[in-house]
């Protein structure tokens, strides 16, 4: 098979360009030409190679139709995430009870989960690089089963904390394999979106386990059908697993052009102009980064990229800075312990379970606008528009802490509701950002290592904030904790993405590539530049330009 030149620019859209460089009549007739020629060639050695025996292997006569299959599967993922976050916050009721658990050991078995995920994060190198996204993915509903399972027999402390852990495990393979899988496969102007629709379904994963605990809140020994229920889920969708295939960039990245050819025409086919130039994008990117491997860069080691490589390293920063300001602001703390801080707000244990579902709900309603608008919007609008609405849901969370709940009952709870609501909202779209931003912005021989690193933060840091918070309550006090820790890094946070955050939208992943080539201080400076530019439309009331604008958000 014909290599693609080594330095052909053509792969490179026009909007990359360097600033006063045109590309030519000329440039986009050989680009065609050049794409023409390389899917003919896959075309012949396709049909050369015969038909390939998969008794898993479905099609729909319409591409697009098969890529929201699997899009549907794989972010079921985030479903059972979700799921077994909430789920913990019902048993919470009555597991510590029937156990014998104190304090110090109950935040162990909440925490159990997100310590298990950095474990379960670690694996996503290992599993993604060697295994592939969909082998990884059915690991992690392996890990899902039985660590649920195990859950629900779990007969005293140290047992559940083992079982806690397993369970963790899946949910850091998969929350670092999904969200890549879905970017890798979904055509640009719809990623953010599909991969926002990871988020949602942790945030309806989330309400189902709220409603989860109250079926079966009547029944002896509830918390054990509680957290065992994710069994039917995680089988589910190690089911459905089956039958989507492998990323096409993985393939490909794994020198299998041909299999990687075949995968793309199940889910992206090759009618249209834009599916057939990705493909030409995609491998000639993926060969000049194996060639800048063996030019000069470390193949034993190649993780290392990912601190000695200025583009790997931007990149680097930037998601886990993004997962920073998701976590910090306590988003996974108070659904841990969503019931528990109900029952102090003068609801009683029954109540406290069945109010827990208004803050998943909000998370879940939350959600739906990034789903459908990340693309449109972008993502610093979502960033930059979201942090001042969940900041002011902490401010009246942290006011209804003032009061007294047993004199002035329904001022604390309406104060609590209010802001709960708001908070849960806004956080819902902003917590899209937390998978669409690692998922997108490594480059592809780095993806594996890169995800590792950010699943395996995104979870250590849900660790800290859910085993301290007990403790940074008790403090902090309930107002000095969500106004001044939470809500303070939630406004340092929005000044460090005005600064430093660009913007990727409607974008392939080798042309966000080409923007983590250039220098921060030039990204910093466009930002300020466009930052000027969107307040005077503000300000002139051109409210719609500055939410679809590419650039130019506040």
């Amino acid at each position: 098979m014909a290599s693609i030149p080594e330095k052909d620019p053509h792969w490179m859209a026009p909007e990359f360009t360097k600033p006063g460089q045109d590309f030519e009549h000329d440039d986009h007739v050989n680009l065609h030409e050049d794409v023409d020629t390389l899917i003919a060639q896959m075309e012949t050695e396709i049909e050369a190679a015969g038909p390939q025996k998969d008794m898993f292997a479905i099609n729909f006569k319409d591409p697009k139709h098969f890529t929201y299959f699997l899009v549907v599967f794989a972010s079921m993922g985030g479903l059972l995430s979700g799921l077994d976050q909430s789920l913990i916050s019902g048993a919470n009721l009555y597991l510590p009870k029937d156990l014998g658990l104190d304090s110090k050991q109950s935040s162990l078995v909440n925490a159990g989960m997100p310590l298990g995920a950095v474990i379960g994060a670690f694996l996503i190198s290992p599993c993604n690089e060697y295994l592939g996204r969909r082998i990884s993915i059915l690991i992690a509903c392996v890990l899902y089963t039985v660590g649920a399972a195990l859950c629900a027999g779990a007969i005293d402390f140290p047992m559940l904390v083992v079982a806690r852990l397993i369970l963790g495990s899946g949910v850091g393979l998969e929350g670092g394999t999904v969200p890549v899988y879905v970017a890798e496969t979904v055509e640009r102007r719809l990623r953010g979106n599909l991969v926002s629709l990871y988020q949602l379904m942790i945030a309806l994963g989330e309400v189902l386990g709220y409603a989860v605990g109250a079926i079966f809140l009547g029944l002896p020994g509830n918390w054990r059908y509680i957290l065992g229920s994710s069994v039917v889920f995680s089988t589910i969708m190690g089911i459905g697993t089956l039958y989507v295939p492998e990323s096409p960039r993985w393939l490909m990245h794994k020198g299998d052009y041909l299999n990687a050819f075949r995968v793309w025409k199940r889910i992206r086919g090759t009618a249209t102009r834009e599916s057939r130039e990705e493909f030409y994008e995609m491998k000639s990117s993926l060969e000049f980064e194996v060639l800048q491997v063996q030019e000069g860069r470390t193949k034993r080691f190649p993780w290392m990229d990912l601190f000695t490589n200025p583009r790997a390293r931007r990149a680097l920063v930037y998601a886990n800075m993004m997962i920073f300001l998701g976590q910090f602001t306590g988003i996974n703390a108070v659904m841990y312990f969503m019931s528990v801080l109900m029952g102090s707000i003068g609801f009683d244990d029954t109540q406290a379970n069945y109010m827990s579902l208004v803050g998943g709900g909000a998370l879940l309603l939350g959600t739906i606008p990034a789903v459908f608008y990340m693309e449109l919007c972008g993502r610093r609008f979502w960033a930059l528009a979201m942090l001042p609405g969940f900041f002011t849901g902490l401010i009246l969370v942290g006011v209804s802490y003032n009061f007294d709940p047993a004199v002035d009952t329904v001022l604390v709870q309406g104060l609590y509701l209010t802001g709960l609501v708001i908070y849960m909202a806004f956080f819902g779209c902003y917590a899209t950002l937390t998978w669409v931003v690692p998922s997108e912005v490594y480059p592809t021989y780095l993806r594996s290592y890169g995800m590792t690193v950010s699943s395996a933060w995104m979870f250590l840091s849900s660790f800290i904030v859910t085993y301290n918070f007990t403790g940074m309550f008790q403090a902090f006090t309930g107002i000095g904790l969500c106004l001044g820790f939470y809500g303070g890094i939630a406004v340092v946070g929005w000044f460090y993405q005005l600064l430093f955050m660009p913007e990727t939208k409607n974008k392939t992943l080798e042309e966000i590539d080409l923007i983590f080539e250039r220098p921060t201080m030039v990204i910093v400076k466009e930002n300020i530049k466009n930052s000027r530019a969107t307040c005077k439309d503000l300000l002139r009331g051109r409210f719609r330009k500055v939410a679809t604008e590419t650039q130019r958000v506040v």
